[in-house]
């Protein structure tokens, strides 16, 4: 398997890409497990269409060459550290079962077996690759600042604390640090979530990554080494909690290699001991191989895979990307959500929500900021015009635009002076209406006019329309509200949990507060699924028991992380599609027990008793196929209404 880096070098180029499909391609497990699957095919169609028997036999042989070499080879080097691999033992079934004459089930074997080690490596790659474009945030060099004033080029990764760096505006922070000097709005989503850019000045913390606005340049004094940035650590916590998931699955393995080691020995035996006691070869080949045959567990994987696959391909269906069917089952023990603010649970943009009219009325406030604010980039500018254009306000001509970092903006209108400012930049008296607004989570902008204030606009990120509802589905799921994870400020993050319904919510929070919140609940005995859209969010999701990313507006890394992607953004989708991995889950356990049974029958016939070849073959093949029926019913439209809540 491969192991994720855990030392990341910043500025290292990430892997580069190409479309999905050719990507894929590149996996070589992948184009293995396609050939075996359309030879598999072929040989079928030929025996089904009664061709001669020389020509489905060499397509399904190929099949087995084709789909078996890889893991019989891994097979192989197992046995050389004295392990007998779970492949292995299904390349020798396989073989077995040609050597009788059951060709088709050994072929059947080789491919289920193809698929899954080809889905294994493509998570993992994905997962590695994912983890590596992380690093394209950290530009590759940065501007040092001599004493003397003269500024040169190095590479970022030769920052060291104490160094100066000058960031100018549109380029992003190559160091951790402080500014030392300089005004600007620098927009640090990618860090904290925040849903606006923040005001820097003289003495704040600026991190590795983040986008400096179209405020002034920023003289910066790199307080950490490039390999402990934010940035890195998120990289390194991605990659050390990937890991973690890998070595949960050592519990299966071993069940794995004790199944194999048994089935083995058993084989040998019921063939040894007959010839042994001078039993005849071919009758006791024959019993041995039926045993191979029955003890396979060919029912039992599809005991597991159909009804998972199904749930899969039905979430795939209605705008949801459930990446494995370990994710699908990792989904079903879930027993806490972890919500994510901005860009999850709320739009991700802000909208203007309060007009309070302190001189004329609430549209020439709002005419009057927009006219302000029509030629801003930054999104209260563009909010505050959206919305004035909304109300079919017209917005007059204005002339002298002036960002004010850190400030807000100043214009010309109508030959009057008006700004649009934050309350801090604000010089007049106190105005009630700002602290009220404040109060309810919301920024807060005055706008004034010739210097006296004429209103004050509040502005939020608004919930989703179906936010609601999804918290009240997930707290009926789990039997509790879901937790709220956020780096935005406390004031917005209270008012939100109040809005939904969520008593904790948990505001401030850098990606390794929140991994530390996901940790303590689990170490509590809670199952998390954490639900993100940014790449603050990744580590968290990496450290959950299971993850899920929005896809309309979730960032490359988040998407990669994740276990699970709702497309459309539609937060309704969360907790159906827990409902349906619980119910893929149960369907899971009832196909095991069928499975479990039929080889327990079939095996007993056959060591007590005598079980015909055909009989024996009947009944495996009819275990399998009746676990597969069982499973595709997890297809239907219904089996998506009835995990959602909604009438048939």
């Amino acid at each position: 398997m491969t192991t994720l880096a855990t030392t990341p070098i910043p500025g290292r180029p990430s892997p580069a890409r190409g479309g999905s499909a050719g990507w894929l391609w590149s996996v070589p497990s992948v184009r293995w497990a396609a050939g075996a699957l359309v030879l598999f095919l072929a040989g079928l169609a030929a025996q089904l269409a009664d061709a001669p028997e020389a020509v489905w036999w060499a397509l399904y042989l190929a099949c087995y060459v084709t789909g078996g070499w890889e893991p019989a080879w891994a097979g192989v080097q197992a046995l050389r550290q004295r392990t007998l691999d779970v492949d292995l033992l299904m390349i020798v079934a396989a073989i077995g079962a040609a050597s009788i004459g059951q060709v088709f089930d050994g072929a059947l074997l080789i491919v289920i077996f193809a698929t899954s080690g080809a889905l294994e490596d493509v998570a993992t790659r994905r997962t590695e690759q994912s983890v590596l474009s992380l690093l394209d945030l950290t530009p590759d060099s940065a501007t040092v600042v001599e004493a003397d004033g003269a500024e040169r080029a190095v590479a970022a990764d030769s920052l060291r604390p104490g160094d100066h760096i000058v960031v100018r505006p549109g380029e992003r922070i190559s160091a951790d640090g402080a500014v030392v000097a300089g005004v600007s709005d620098v927009d640090q989503s990618s860090i904290t979530g925040e849903s606006l850019p923040a005001a820097k000045r003289a003495g704040d913390e600026v991190f590795a990554g983040t986008l400096n606005g179209a405020g002034a340049a920023l003289r910066v004094a790199v307080t950490r080494d490039p390999s402990q940035t934010v940035v890195a650590r998120i990289v390194a916590m991605v990659a050390e909690a990937s890991a973690t998931k890998a070595r949960t699955q050592l519990f299966i393995e071993k069940v794995e290699r004790r199944y194999s080691v048994l089935v083995v020995a058993a084989t040998l035996a019921l063939f040894a001991v007959p010839m042994l006691l001078g039993a005849d070869l071919r009758s006791t080949l024959l019993r041995a191989m039926t045993f191979m045959i029955v003890a396979s567990p060919c029912a039992v994987v599809l005991a597991t895979m159909p009804p998972l696959l199904s749930a899969i391909a039905n979430a795939s269906r209605h705008g949801v990307l459930v990446k494995s069917a370990v994710a699908m089952e990792r989904l079903a023990d879930t027993t806490m959500v972890a919500l994510d603010k901005t860009g999850t649970l709320t739009e991700g943009r802000p909208q203007v929500a309060d007009v309070v009219a302190l001189v004329g009325i609430d549209a020439d406030v709002l005419g009057t900021a927009a006219a302000a604010e029509q030629f801003s980039e930054h999104p209260l500018g563009r909010a505050i015009v959206a919305r004035a254009r909304a109300r079919g306000i017209t917005v007059p001509h204005a002339s002298g635009f002036a960002a004010l970092p850190g400030r807000g903006v100043r214009a010309t209108v109508a030959g009057s002076v008006v700004e649009v400012l934050s309350p801090s930049a604000y010089a007049g008296a106190a105005i009630p209406a700002v602290h009220r607004i404040e109060d309810g989570g919301a920024t807060v902008v005055v706008v004034t006019v010739d210097g006296a204030a004429i209103g004050v606009l509040g502005l939020l990120d608004m919930a989703r329309p179906d936010a609601d509802g999804a918290v009240r589905r997930l707290s009926m799921l789990t039997a509790q509200p879901p937790v709220l994870l956020t780096g935005d400020n406390e004031r917005a993050a209270a008012r939100l949990g109040h809005q939904l319904g969520i008593d904790d919510v948990r505001a401030g929070l850098l990606p390794d507060q929140k991994v530390a919140a996901v940790q303590q609940f689990q170490a509590d005995g809670r199952r998390v699924l954490v639900v993100g859209d940014g790449v603050n969010d990744a580590p968290a999701m990496a450290a959950a028991h299971t993850s899920m990313a929005m896809g309309a507006s979730g960032a490359d890394l988040t998407l990669q992380t994740a276990d699970v992607v709702t497309i459309r953004d539609e937060l309704d989708t969360i907790p159906t599609v827990i409902a349906l991995a619980r119910r893929a889950r149960r369907m899971v356990i009832a196909n095991l027990a069928i499975a479990a049974t039929f080889i327990t029958v079939l095996v007993a016939w056959d060591l007590f008793g005598h079980l015909p070849l055909p009989l024996g073959v009947a009944g495996h093949e009819g275990s399998t196929i009746l676990v597969a029926l069982n499973g595709l019913r997890l297809l239907s439209s219904r089996a998506w209404r009835r995990a959602s809540g909604e009438p048939f």
